[in-house]
C-alpha cells in the first residue's frame, strides 16, 4: 500500500492550498485526494483545489486559489491595492486581469471580477510574489494606480485618487514609474492634474 501520508506531507504542512494538477505531477493519484477528503484530512475548496483541514486561513487564501485556478491571470485594481497595502479594506471579490478575448475563468464559490486588457496593457508592470510557495502575479503599485484611473468607471474616481494619494504617501512608486504606467494605460492627461495637486 502506498504511504500517501508521507507523499502528501509537503502540502499538508505547508498551510497553503494545492491543486490536483500539482499532486498528480508528483506521481500521486487523484484517488488519494478522495481518500484524504473522506478521512477529513483535507477540504475541497473548489474544483481541483484542496487545503489541509487543520491549516490556518490567511488573508491571501483567495488570491492563492485564483493563482492556482487561473495561472495566466494577474491580480489587479482593488485586489492589487489590498495586496500592496494601499488600503486595509478587503474587497469581497477577487479582481483579476486577463487578456482580451480570453475565456472567462470560473472559480466556483469564490467571487471573481474579471477585467479584460489589451496586449500591451496586460503585460506591463507584472510582478511575481511567492506567497507560501504559490506564485501570485500582481501588477506593480504604479501600474495599479494607473489601472485605477483607466477603469475609474468601474471602481470610482474617488478610489483612484485615494490610491494615488496613498501610494505617494507610502512611497510605493516614483513619479517616473507612475508616468510610465499612465502612458501605457493611456491616462496621462487624466492623471496629471491629480498628480499636480500632490507633488511639489
Amino acid at each position: 500500500m502506498v504511504d500517501y501520508r508521507k507523499q502528501m506531507k509537503e502540502w499538508l504542512e505547508s498551510n497553503r492550498p494545492f491543486s490536483t494538477a500539482e499532486v498528480q505531477s508528483a506521481g500521486i493519484s487523484r484517488q488519494t485526494l478522495v481518500v484524504l477528503q473522506r478521512q477529513g484530512v483535507i477540504d475541497r475548496l473548489c474544483r481541483g483545489v484542496y487545503l489541509a483541514s487543520n491549516a490556518n486561513i490567511t488573508e491571501n487564501l483567495s488570491l492563492q486559489i485564483a493563482a492556482l485556478k487561473v495561472p495566466s491571470g494577474v491580480v489587479c485594481l482593488l485586489s492589487a491595492l489590498r495586496f500592496h497595502k494601499f488600503t486595509t479594506q478587503l474587497p469581497q471579490e477577487i479582481w483579476l486581469a486577463v487578456k482580451q478575448q480570453s475565456r472567462k475563468p470560473c472559480m466556483g464559490s469564490i467571487e471573481l471580477r474579471v477585467i479584460a486588457m489589451g496586449q500591451e496593457t496586460f503585460h506591463f508592470g507584472i510582478e511575481e510574489h511567492d506567497v507560501d510557495g504559490i506564485k501570485i502575479r500582481v501588477y506593480s503599485a504604479a501600474k495599479t494606480v494607473a489601472d485605477c484611473f483607466k477603469f475609474r468607471n468601474k471602481i470610482g474616481t474617488d478610489v483612484a485618487f485615494e490610491a494615488l494619494r496613498e501610494g505617494y504617501r507610502l512611497k510605493l512608486f516614483s513619479v517616473s514609474e507612475l508616468m510610465n504606467a499612465a502612458k501605457i494605460c493611456r491616462v496621462s492627461r487624466i492623471i496629471t492634474p491629480y498628480m499636480e495637486s500632490l507633488f511639489p
